[in-house]
C-alpha cells in the first residue's frame, strides 16, 4: 500500500489521481477529513481506507510496515501568513520527524514535500545544493527546520526525497481561499469584473506587475514525485519549478487569453502583513534534478494556465 498525507488538499489529491490513473488503488488517504470543502477532492478518487490525521500514528501502530510500499507525506500547514509558531511546529516539524523515524525504522520509503518558502528573500540564490538559508515566516522556517533535520539524520530509510515545490497551480486548490494560487484568483477576478488586480511593486528595482515567479503546473509537481517513487535513486533534496520565472504581467495575460478577453490589469498595494515577507523573484536552479535522470519537459505557463483554465475551472471539474 502506498499511504499519501495530505489526501484531501491541492497537491495530494492530484497524486491520488495520478497514482490511479497508474493503476493504483491500495492507498491509504492521511488528511483533516471534517473539513467538507475538501470533500470533493477526494470522494471519487479510488482508495483503500481513510484515516483522520490526528489518529494516524495509532493508526500506524497497528499496521503492517511490511505492506507499505511507500509513503508520500504532502500534509502540511501552508499559510504564509499565519504567525502561530506552534501549530507550524507541531504538524509541519514535529508531526514530520516522527513519520521520517517510522519509516527509517521500517526502512521504508519516505517523499515529503518541502519549499521554496525556504529560500527567503533570494539573496542566497535559489540551488537546492545551498542550506544556509533564512526563511522569513513561521511556515517557511518550519519547512526548513525538518529539511535540515532530514540532512542531518544518522540513519534514514533507503530510498528518501524532499521537493522544494515552487508556485504550484491547477486543479484541487478551490478549498484553499487566500492561499490559492494567482491564477486561481485571476481567473475569479476576471470573470466577475472583467479586469484584474495585481501587487504593484514596492521595491525601486522592479516596475509593477514585473515581479517575478516560477511557477509549476501540477501535473509536472506530481509526474516528478511518481518519477522518484518508481525509480527510487539519488536520495536527496530537490528544486520542483520549471526553472524559468516568469512576470505576473505575464500570468495575468495568459489568464485572458485563455478566457478569450481583453486584457485589463490594475495594480494594488501589498498588503502590510505580508509585505515584508514578500518575495520578488524566485527561479529554480534545475540542474540536480536534471541529473538525476528526470528529462520529461514542462509545461509552459501559458499551456499550463491555458489546460487549467478551460479543462478545470470553467467546467468547475476536479482532477
Amino acid at each position: 500500500m502506498i499511504i499519501i498525507t495530505g489526501a484531501a488538499g491541492f497537491v495530494g489529491s492530484y497524486m491520488v489521481g495520478k497514482l490511479n490513473q497508474e493503476g493504483y488503488t491500495d492507498i491509504v488517504l492521511v488528511d483533516d477529513f471534517l473539513r467538507p470543502q475538501k470533500v470533493n477532492n477526494w470522494k471519487s478518487k479510488k482508495y483503500k481506507e481513510t484515516v483522520q490525521r490526528n489518529l494516524f500514528f495509532d493508526w500506524l501502530k497497528l499496521a503492517n510496515p511490511n505492506l507499505i510500499e511507500a509513503v508520500i507525506h504532502l500534509g502540511a500547514r501552508t499559510d504564509t501568513t499565519d504567525q502561530n509558531t506552534e501549530i507550524f511546529q507541531e504538524l509541519n516539524y514535529f508531526f514530520s520527524v516522527k513519520l521520517f523515524e517510522y519509516c527509517t525504522e521500517n526502512q521504508i520509503p519516505f517523499l515529503y514535500a518541502s519549499s521554496a518558502a525556504t529560500y527567503g528573500d533570494g539573496t542566497v540564490g535559489f540551488s537546492d545544493e545551498i542550506y544556509d538559508l533564512k526563511p522569513l515566516n513561521p511556515y517557511a522556517k518550519s519547512k526548513h527546520q525538518f529539511d535540515l533535520y532530514v540532512l542531518n539524520s544518522p540513519q534514514k530509510p533507503y530510498f528518501w526525497a524532499g521537493f522544494k515545490f515552487f508556485n504550484v497551480y491547477g486543479p484541487n486548490e478551490y478549498h484553499k481561499g487566500r492561499m490559492a494560487s494567482v491564477i486561481f484568483h485571476a481567473y475569479n477576478q476576471i470573470k466577475v469584473n472583467e479586469k484584474l488586480k495585481l501587487f504593484r511593486s514596492h521595491r525601486s528595482d522592479f516596475n509593477d506587475g514585473e515581479q517575478k515567479r516560477d511557477f509549476i503546473y501540477v501535473k509536472d509537481v506530481v509526474e516528478v514525485i511518481y518519477y522518484f517513487l518508481k525509480e527510487r535513486k539519488n536520495p536527496s533534496i530537490y528544486n520542483l519549478g520549471t526553472g524559468k520565472a516568469r512576470t505576473f504581467w505575464d500570468l495575468g495575460v495568459a489568464v485572458f487569453h485563455a478566457l478569450k478577453k481583453p486584457v485589463v490589469i490594475e495594480f494594488i498595494d501589498i498588503p502590510e502583513d505580508i509585505r515584508n515577507s514578500y518575495q520578488y523573484f524566485t527561479e529554480a536552479k534545475m540542474e540536480k534534478l536534471k541529473n538525476s535522470g528526470y528529462a520529461k519537459p514542462f509545461y509552459s505557463l501559458e499551456a499550463g494556465i491555458q489546460e487549467y483554465v478551460q479543462d478545470y475551472l470553467v467546467p468547475n471539474q476536479i482532477f
